[in-house]
């Protein structure tokens, strides 16, 4: 079977193995973060394959709201590959914006109350041994994956601060192929949000200034 396969080792190294799934996690998961920081629609497809291959390897380690996260990911991803094509004025393809102060506002409240509710669930009904930071990534990486279907600035943030909790945690859980994947994604994370700056200040240069009188200064 297939999922015999995936979840069979690929290699050793000191006497750790990685399975197959974890490999291919490795490659999708770099080409899908390069894909999101150039704005290339194709990211969307990449990391549908990269979630479902993601699924598979957590579940097998215990971190049950990672996996559980990859279903929600699958939705976001087809979401976010249609918005991106024809979420702009006029059914045209995205562009990059900033998030307003009222969605910062019920970002954090979702925040806060999805990672309760994900802390409280994992420690009563399930075996894992890191409830908190599980619970506290799966919120992150949802908010993060939200601003990035609306290609949202500060979502890189959002990466950026899941991923420095991501590491350790799959360092700590014998993940350590992904460990250094996340390491390659705080990387990657670093040269989309520059990215993303950039291309903002490019579209607010090539804006035009309404018709109408200058505006009266003192």
């Amino acid at each position: 079977m297939i999922i015999d396969w995936l979840t069979g080792t690929a290699f050793r190294v000191g006497g750790v193995g990685t399975t197959w799934a974890e490999l291919l996690g490795f490659a999708t998961g770099v080409l899908n973060v390069w894909l999101v920081a150039r704005q290339r629609v194709a990211n969307w497809p990449i990391g549908i394959a990269n979630v479902l291959l993601l699924m598979l390897l957590f579940w097998t380690a215990g971190l049950y709201a990672d996996a559980g996260l990859q279903v929600v990911y699958v939705a976001l991803g087809c979401y976010g590959w249609w918005h991106w094509l024809f979420g702009g004025e006029e059914r045209t393809r995205l562009t990059v914006s900033r998030t307003g102060g009222r969605e910062w506002v019920a970002l954090a409240v979702v925040g806060v109350l999805l990672t309760g509710v994900l802390w409280v669930l994992l420690d009563r009904a399930t075996d894992s041994t890191v409830p908190l930071p599980d619970a506290l990534t799966t919120a992150l990486s949802l908010l993060a994956t939200y601003g990035q279907t609306r290609k949202r600035v500060e979502s890189w943030w959002l990466w950026i601060t899941a991923d420095l909790i991501y590491i350790p945690l799959y360092a700590y859980k014998g993940l350590h192929l992904t460990a250094v994947l996340y390491l390659v994604f705080l990387a990657l994370c670093v040269v989309g949000l520059r990215a993303w700056r950039a291309d903002e200040r490019r579209l607010d240069r090539a804006t035009p200034t309404p018709p109408g009188p200058a505006p009266v200064t003192a």
